[in-house]
Order: C-alpha cells, then sequence, then structure tokens
C-alpha cells in the first residue's frame, strides 16, 4: 500500500498543473487493468510508458501501473479519476455500470457473437457511452477494447448449457449474472484474483472469464472442464479526465488522439487471435506461449446455440431494459439495436 499511496500523493500534485501543461510538456498519471495480462503487458504498459513520449517528441509522458500492483478494486478506478487522482485509466464497464446501466450496453451477455460484429457494436454505441462518462465522470471517452471473449471454467463435468442448472457460477457484471440465471445457475460475485481459490473450495462451480485470461491466471489448476459458449466480450474502455484533457494543447490533443486510435486497433486485432491460441493451451493443445493445461473441451452444440440465443432476447437483453430505462432503451435500439436486428424494451 505505500507504494500506492506515493503513486497516488504524486498524481495529486500533478493534477494541479492544468493551464501551465498546454504551454509545455504534459505527464499524464494512468491505472491499466490486469498486470498479468495481455492487454496491460503488450498494449496499455507500453502505449503510456513508452509509445506516446516518443510520438510526441516528448510532449506527453505517460505512467502507468496496472490496477493490480496498486491494489484497486475495478470500481474504484473512474471514481478515482473524476477526483483527479488519476489522469487516465483503462477499465471495464461492467465494473462501473452500477453508476448507470447505460454502460452496459456495448457488451451485453450473449449478443454478440464474433469480433467483427463486436467492433461495429463498440463504434455505434461509442457517442452513447461518450456522454455518459462525461456526465458521470467528468471524463473523455477515447477509446474501446476488448478482451478475449468470455466463456466458462468449471471444476464439474459440463456437457451443454443444460448442466449450467442450480450451478454456482462467478460473474463480474450485471448482465453475465442475467446470462447465468436464464440459464438457470446462481451467479456469485468474485473477484478475479479469488476465483481458484473459490473453485478449489467449492464456493463456485464455473468462473466466466476471457480465454487469455484463465489461461494466463492459470484457471486450469482448479478447473476441469473448458466451455467455450461464448457469453460476452469484456468490452473495455479509456478514459481521460476531462479538466487534464481540456488542459492539454490542441497539438498535444491531436497527437494523442492518433495514438490511441492505432492502440486501439492494435488491440482489436490481437484479441481476434487470442481466443484459439489461449483454448488449445488450456486443453493441452499445442501451446507455444508457456505451460500446457490440462482441461477437457467442451465446445457448445446447435442446441446449446439455440438455447442461448433466446436466453439473450428473452432475459439479458429484456433485464437490461428494464434497468436502463425508456430512453436508453431507445437510444440503443437505434444504434446498437440496427446492427444486431434486436429491440429492446423497458416495460
Amino acid at each position: 500500500m505505500r507504494g500506492l499511496r506515493t503513486f497516488l500523493s504524486a498524481a495529486l500534485v500533478l493534477g494541479t498543473a492544468t493551464a501551465a501543461a498546454a504551454e509545455g510538456p504534459v505527464v499524464v498519471k494512468a491505472v491499466g487493468t490486469w498486470g498479468n495480462l495481455t492487454n496491460y503487458q503488450k498494449h496499455e504498459g507500453p502505449f503510456w510508458n513508452e509509445v506516446i513520449a516518443e510520438a510526441s517528441d516528448g510532449q506527453i509522458i505517460g505512467e502507468i501501473k496496472p490496477q493490480t500492483e496498486l491494489g484497486l478494486k475495478g470500481f474504484e478506478i473512474m471514481r478515482l479519476v473524476k477526483n483527479g487522482v488519476f489522469d487516465f485509466a483503462f477499465g471495464l464497464p461492467g465494473y462501473v455500470a452500477a453508476e448507470n446501466a447505460v454502460f452496459e450496453g456495448a457488451d451485453l451477455s450473449s449478443l454478440t457473437q464474433d469480433i467483427d460484429t463486436q467492433r461495429k457494436v463498440a463504434d455505434a454505441y461509442f457517442p452513447i457511452l461518450e456522454k455518459a462518462f462525461a456526465e458521470i465522470y467528468n471524463a473523455k471517452l477515447l477509446m474501446l477494447y476488448p478482451f478475449p471473449s468470455q466463456t466458462l471454467w468449471c471444476n464439474t463435468e459440463i456437457g451443454g448449457i443444460g448442466d449450467l442448472k442450480d450451478k454456482k457460477i462467478r460473474v463480474y457484471a450485471t448482465t453475465l449474472g442475467d446470462f447465468v440465471e436464464g440459464a438457470g445457475g446462481t451467479s456469485v460475485t468474485v473477484p478475479f484474483a479469488e476465483v481458484i481459490p473459490a473453485l478449489e473450495r467449492g464456493v463456485v462451480d464455473c468462473g466466466i472469464t476471457g480465454t487469455m485470461s484463465a489461461y494466463k491466471a492459470k484457471w486450469h489448476q482448479a478447473a476441469t472442464h473448458a466451455y467455450t459458449l461464448r457469453v460476452g466480450w469484456g468490452l473495455a474502455f479509456g478514459a481521460m479526465n476531462m479538466d487534464k484533457w481540456n488542459a492539454m494543447s490542441a497539438d498535444q490533443q491531436a497527437v494523442l488522439m492518433k495514438e490511441i486510435g492505432a492502440l486501439e486497433d492494435r488491440m482489436w486485432a490481437e484479441t481476434a487471435s487470442e481466443d484459439e491460441v489461449a483454448i488449445s493451451c488450456i486443453t493441452g493443445g499445442d501451446c507455444e506461449i508457456g505451460e500446457q493445461g490440462g482441461m477437457t473441451l467442451v465446445e457448445p452444440s446447435e442446441a446449446d446455440l439455440t438455447a442461448r440465443d433466446q436466453i439473450a432476447t428473452d432475459v439479458v437483453l429484456a433485464r437490461w431494459a428494464e434497468r436502463c430505462g425508456e430512453d436508453c432503451a431507445a437510444n440503443w435500439n437505434d444504434t446498437v439495436g440496427k446492427i444486431l436486428g434486436l429491440t429492446a424494451k423497458a416495460n
């Protein structure tokens, strides 16, 4: 915690440099996601610690540490950005959805099945999220990017979606809980770092996370069955404190937007290839990135996919529309709904 206090104290001091930042180099204090996962190691960390300084000829200096190193929980991060403790944060909308259900709209569980469609969904919903980040967190949304597809990892035999009934399943977002409950299971909230002991002790029977996230975190040490029913994407955001953004010069803003756009493209491309690699590694197949796991691979049947689609429309979308309200649902219908051919109705 001493390292966290030092980092936060420095961030608070730097946060007072507003108008002055536009006249010279600006220092951006950022917080990333999980330090042991690909997105931070290959993209979030290098971008702020190296790439942006070089691209801006030293006019933007970034400093970033992952939330795992700082001992932060996901729901805390945007509140710290709003208060100016951090200038920029990467995070998951699912962790800020408690403030407003609008944040869930670009990654509702099981609605989007392929990454190309998911990017279209993210692009379409971006203006809605941009407005929400500005109003709720005094933050400028700069990017949306995915983690690998979210699937189920169980320490009990799973042969299909019907076997999820009466199972206790770890989720990290309300929309994932809606899917689990629609399948007849019980949703349980467990922090990512505590999932392995929860699986070992029987606190949960299964956990939901991304394919590469499960492999890198060694969930195969506690789980036996990899059920690759796609139930989400773990869509993430990058957002900057609005006062910090406004304190930057027009040239600094232009460089940052250009480089953020390139970062976003790299991250979408990386994620598109990670599912196959991670699933092969975690189930004992070819693995060039580390040790092999020994999990049993269970792929969804056509009947599973049909059942999932039914849950997606009858439970996931319906519950979200009710949480978000009539205007929110209408905005979703005008953007994401047109891409997916679905209609959200708030009763």
